[in-house]
């Protein structure tokens, strides 16, 4: 009975033994998942940041005595932007038979333009690759429903800035033969959008991110010839709104697409007695080689020509203040205006936005 009796504690102080080893050997367990995990990411975050550190550091890739990169791998900066988009249009009837005829050389002229939009941004940036947040006062207020999409690339070679614009507080006049109407804000819907993109050919000596992004700091002073692109789209229309408020007025509809191609110039000038400013300035004037423009003025269209000699230009400016090598201001102004004119349409729309910077450059 004794034997039995030490047989069975004997098992039960084995099974717990067993017991507390297992619930060991889980904690140490766990343990070694987490540390995997952790090393998995670790060794993605560094085998990014050593794609980064090449990209940033590739000194092949530009002349140091033109072009350098700051010091500092993380740049935080504080951005104010102010915006705004001028619409001019007008259409000419012409070709209609039968009844319709006596509409022939009507013209229709409609001159808009939206309310500025201002926003206040903050951005971070690591070692060129960046992200930035904007905040609208007025859009949080209630005051303004426009919505507006911008997005950049700046690198040594191809550059781009392209944008897209939703608006309803467009405001002007509506010229239908001799009748000339006021339009308010919310009597018509705009939305637009625009790209300008760019090759460097100078890319070595010139760099137009020292200018706009400031992931480079330009030492002396260059210039390049730019091959450009330029594409735009837009699309006006009258809102429910106005038809129900002046069912007089005819249902007036516009759209345009536009491709140019083409080429430009661009010069960085560096003064001052330790190089700490740099003026920009370019200008990438654009052929458009396909349109697709045409007026609607309730069922009868003025279309535009498909192929026509029309321009697209694209000019920026900029300021940049380097007064310390980890602090610095900029001033930039981005534009785009196109003319297009043939025999029974004409289109001028202009896009612009000026923005005010400063940064900080931290961790060498």
């Amino acid at each position: 009975m004794r034997h039995i009796l030490l047989t069975i504690l004997l098992a039960l102080l084995c099974g717990g033994s067993l017991n507390r080893v297992t619930a060991q050997e889980r904690k140490p367990g766990l343990k070694t998942r987490v540390q995997k995990h952790k090393e998995k990411i670790k060794l993605v975050a560094d085998s990014v940041d050593s794609k980064l550190k090449h990209r940033y550091y590739n000194k092949s890739s530009y002349d140091t005595s033109y072009v350098v990169r700051p010091i500092g791998m993380i740049t935080a900066k504080v951005r104010t932007n102010l915006s705004g988009d001028d619409f001019n249009v007008r259409g000419t009837i012409n070709g209609l038979d039968g009844d319709l005829n006596s509409y022939n050389g009507l013209t229709t002229t409609a001159r808009l333009r939206t309310r500025f939009k201002a926003t206040i941004s903050l951005g971070l940036s690591y070692r060129g690759l960046g992200a930035s947040v904007a905040i609208n006062p007025a859009k949080m207020a209630g005051k303004y429903t426009d919505y507006e999409f911008n997005v950049s690339y700046y690198s040594s070679r191809f550059s781009l800035d392209g944008s897209y614009h939703r608006s309803s507080t467009l405001s002007g006049d509506l010229t239908i033969g001799d009748h000339e109407r006021h339009l308010e804000e919310n009597d018509v819907n705009l939305k637009m959008g625009n790209l300008a993109a760019y090759y460097v050919f100078n890319h070595r000596r010139f760099s137009y991110p020292a200018a706009f992004s400031q992931s480079w700091v330009q030492r002396c002073s260059a210039g390049s010839f730019l091959l450009g692109l330029s594409i735009q789209y837009g699309h006006l229309e009258t809102r429910d709104e106005l038809r129900q408020r002046r069912p007089d007025l005819p249902d007036f509809n516009v759209r345009i697409g536009n491709l140019g191609i083409g080429g430009g110039y661009a010069y960085n000038l560096v003064v001052g007695k330790r190089r700490q400013w740099l003026l920009h300035a370019s200008m990438t004037p654009t052929i458009v080689v396909y349109n697709y423009n045409k007026i609607t003025l309730n069922d009868t269209e003025i279309r535009a020509k498909h192929i026509r000699f029309n321009m697209i230009f694209n000019e920026r400016l900029a300021i940049v203040w380097n007064f310390s090598p980890r602090y610095y201001a900029a001033a930039t102004l981005n534009m785009s205006n196109s003319i297009f004119d043939d025999n029974v349409m004409v289109v001028n729309q202009n896009k612009w936005r000026a923005r005010a910077t400063f940064g900080v450059r931290l961790w060498n």
